[in-house]
């Protein structure tokens, strides 16, 4: 038996081999530079990333300097459900790695039996023998890997666990990103009511005006019905953001696992809506910061390992069997040395025809494989899409909203202009009136910017990854050891 091992090793060690495609990981496209960063218009100046900026990465949030939302985040990062069951899958995976490298191993059975057996003990006898037989036995059984199968089967789980836990972070990122987009669509909600309260209290006492005059016979009914009209409307104008920020405040709430009831935010108009610089880095920087491509470019290499599968497909598979135990016909003689029996020796079985079953397998998994390569290819295009248009919008933004804030002055200048003609008499209130709506306009228009600046600085952040990099897929791996 043990020259038999031996030989069996020695076999083993001589004629083990791996068949199936080695995997390179293809190449993408990958831009010199961004388009956007550098390109004339705009005022935005693009911050150089520094060798610290790295030590918050993993907590991006905390760049725009806002204790609220710092707050939310660290709740979202515990109590996120959709985080939850993506760290659910992680898990899954990496039992499934577990498994596999369970076959590398034999496995061990153990059997115990009695049986009582009847006999006949001739033609046309009614009664026959009835007997015992007693059965303990350990049964082993063994592949050994010889072409990689098992070896490709863990690789392939291995690479599963990694997409598994680049969607984890991927999905974590994702709902960083909407609490904080959420979060500051909320605040500037704010900004705009205090805008609309800031006009309504104007509307108020344009309407006192109008009244006191129209009193005096310096005015016309009509008038004081356009002040009340512009005051209604206003007011209602600035009741209606409530259901929004409501709206909001609801999904932040889920977002960090909370029932809508229990949450509640409450106002800020002191909050500064200017973003932060955020730096973006060079453009071959960014296959290594995304999660989803990361996800995408660990889902080929496991659909190649697959291959490698399939292609063992078409070699002999052995197996080592062995046993050893006890077997009597009574229990005063069933554990004894003479009782013992044993059996070892090796199986082979090779499918001789099976109608093109393994060579359509194949196929099919090379076909996997050119797709994951596509989904791979426009991930990256993709991400350098939400890049590109990001940056865009964050050159462009600071020189609409500065041109947006001349608008606002003027509107300013305007007003006033047209107060003093109609107090002094010159022109009807209907001047007035155009002017406040011009300037209620523009102010709205120019928070919107900002928001909008706020938005495109989240996104760009989500953009570039969060801070993340694909090198925290080999911890990940390691632990699943």
């Amino acid at each position: 038996m043990r020259a038999l091992a031996a030989g069996l090793f020695a076999a083993i060690a001589a004629t083990a081999c791996v068949v199936g495609p080695k995997y390179t990981q293809p190449a993408a496209l990958v831009p010199p530079s961004y388009k956007e960063v550098g390109a004339p218009l705009g005022t935005r100046e693009w911050k150089v990333a520094q060798p610290g900026d790295a030590a918050t990465r993993g907590t991006w949030w905390t760049t725009f300097g806002d204790a609220r939302l710092n707050d939310l985040e660290a709740r979202l990062n515990v109590s996120n459900q959709t985080i939850a069951a993506a760290v659910a899958n992680v898990d899954i995976a990496r039992a499934m790695v577990r498994q596999a490298r369970a076959q590398y191993f034999p496995t061990l059975t153990a059997n115990a039996s009695i049986v009582n057996s009847r006999v006949a003990t001739g033609f046309g006898q009614t009664f026959g023998r009835v007997f015992a037989a007693y059965l303990l036995t350990l049964d082993a059984a063994w592949e050994p890997d010889f072409w990689g199968r098992i070896r490709h089967t863990v690789a392939a789980s291995r690479f599963g666990l990694q997409v598994s836990a680049a969607d984890l972070e991927n999905v974590r990122l994702s709902a960083q990103a909407e609490l904080a987009l959420d979060y500051w669509s909320l605040r500037v909600q704010d900004a705009l009511v205090q805008v609309l309260d800031a006009s309504v209290v104007a509307y108020q006492e344009s309407l006192a005006i109008t009244r006191a005059r129209f009193v005096g016979g310096l005015e016309s009914d009509e008038a004081v019905a356009q002040a009340e009209t512009q005051l209604r409307a206003t007011q209602a104008q600035a009741t209606n953001l409530g259901i929004l920020r409501a709206q909001f405040e609801h999904a932040i709430a889920v977002l960090v696992g909370e029932p809508p009831a229990t949450l509640s935010i409450a106002v800020d108009t002191s909050t500064s809506l200017t973003p932060p610089p955020v730096p973006a880095g060079l453009p071959s920087e960014l296959l290594e910061r995304r999660p989803d491509i990361a996800a995408a470019e660990r889902a080929m290499a496991q659909a190649n390992a697959q291959i490698g599968i399939a292609r063992a497909g078409f070699f002999p598979q052995t197996i080592l069997h062995g046993s050893f135990g006890f077997e009597g016909l009574s229990l005063a003689t069933w554990l004894t040395w003479p009782s013992r029996i044993w059996a070892v020796g090796p199986s082979l079985a090779q499918a001789i025809f099976d109608g093109g079953l393994r060579r359509a397998t194949v196929q099919q998994y090379r076909a996997v494989y050119e797709g994951t390569v596509a989904t791979y290819r426009q991930t990256v295009l993709t991400a350098f899409q939400e890049v590109e248009d990001n940056l865009a919008s964050l050159r462009i933004l600071p020189t609409a909203i500065a041109e947006q804030n001349a608008a606002v002055q003027s509107a300013q200048r305007s007003l006033q202009v047209a107060d003093v003609r109609y107090r002094s008499g010159v022109d009807p209130y209907l001047n007035v009136l155009v002017a406040q709506t011009a300037l209620l306009n523009t102010q709205q228009t120019a928070v919107s910017f900002q928001g909008q600046q706020l938005t495109a600085t989240v996104q760009l952040i989500k953009a570039l990854g969060g801070g993340w990099d694909v090198s925290e897929l080999q911890s990940v791996t390691a632990s699943g050891h």
